[in-house]
């Protein structure tokens, strides 16, 4: 059994491995076909007052002036020994401002996929109350509505209705709690739409399984079959789902921490974006990658601990 759970987790480890090199190769080819040069957009700027003979320097010390191969595989070498070179646009080692960035989009990222959690157990939960079925259709119908709210439109909204109007939550200076709330609801509901949806839809499916009959059938409750049967097998294809929507999170924080102003990856990537600052967005491109990767490859681990059907296949 050892040799087996060994064998899967250097399986998968390769995989995370390749998905990663898969990610900077596309994110450097993309970045170089980018129209521009970013140091030229930079350095020449006749403010500066630079010479053509230090841009030429300039372009030697960040390596622009090789190949393009040259180019790649010099990158992949100091990415491997976690130096991400420097920012074109402050000059600042992109290592600190993404070291610095991380902390705060962490904790937006975290705050918020456990209240996308809560919600979507929260509707799971409420739909299968079955004295008023007409509330369990409309909370199925719930997911499909947040799933087609824009999150940028959300986030103009909730500063619409619960600052401007309600006065609630303040937008400027807010407090470190204050200022989460209207960024973490922003980010939780869309994530918390496909969740609930397939949490209702496997509440359903393993309520009708052959066990529950024979469970129900024995006298229990429903409310323990849920607890005790129903929502164990229920989470399992969650939990996938989970691993994806979190992987995710970074995409959504570049367009909540705009819209609310909030330091972090998501805002120096819009100001990399907007200054062509190819160092910059290597990084954060493969930062979220690694997220991705990571929560992928602990949740395909931790899946054979939950479903005793897996673990029995792999011995097998």
């Amino acid at each position: 059994m050892r040799r087996v759970l060994s064998s899967r987790v250097a399986r998968r480890l390769l995989q995370a491995v390749g998905v990663l090199l898969l990610a900077f190769t596309a994110a450097f080819l993309l970045l170089q076909a980018m129209p521009g040069d970013a140091l030229l957009i930079r350095f020449e700027n006749p403010e500066l007052g630079l010479s053509p003979e230090q841009i030429t320097e300039l372009r030697e010390a960040y390596g622009a002036d090789r190949p393009l191969i040259i180019q790649f595989f010099a990158t992949l070498g100091a990415f491997l020994t976690g130096d991400f070179g420097y920012s074109v646009q402050s000059g600042t080692p992109v290592r600190m401002l993404v070291a610095e960035a991380l902390p705060q989009t962490a904790v937006l990222a975290l705050v918020s996929f456990a209240t996308a959690v809560l919600v979507a157990f929260g509707i799971a939960l409420a739909s299968t109350y079955r004295r008023l079925a007409w509330i369990g259709d409309l909370l199925r119908a719930v997911p499909s509505l947040f799933v087609a709210v824009p999150v940028f439109w959300l986030g103009i909204m909730l500063i619409q209705v619960f600052s401007f109007q309600l006065g609630w939550v303040a937008v400027i200076n807010p407090g470190p709690v204050e200022g989460l709330v209207l960024p973490v609801l922003t980010i939780a509901v869309p994530i918390s739409a496909p969740l609930a949806q397939i949490l209702v839809r496997s509440i359903d499916e393993v309520s009708t399984s052959p066990f529950v009959a024979v469970v129900r059938a024995k006298g229990a409750s429903w409310s323990w079959v849920l607890w005790r049967n129903v929502l164990r097998n229920a989470m399992l294809p969650a939990l996938t789902m989970a691993g994806i929507l979190f992987g995710e999170l970074i995409g959504g924080a570049v367009v909540t921490e705009t819209v609310f102003g909030r330091t972090g990856v998501g805002r120096i990537t819009e100001q990399a974006v907007s200054n062509q600052d190819t160092p910059v967005l290597q990084a954060v491109v493969l930062l979220a990658a690694l997220v991705f990767v990571v929560i992928n490859l602990v949740v395909d681990l931790v899946y054979p601990l939950l479903d005793p059907r897996l673990r029995e296949r792999a011995h097998g």
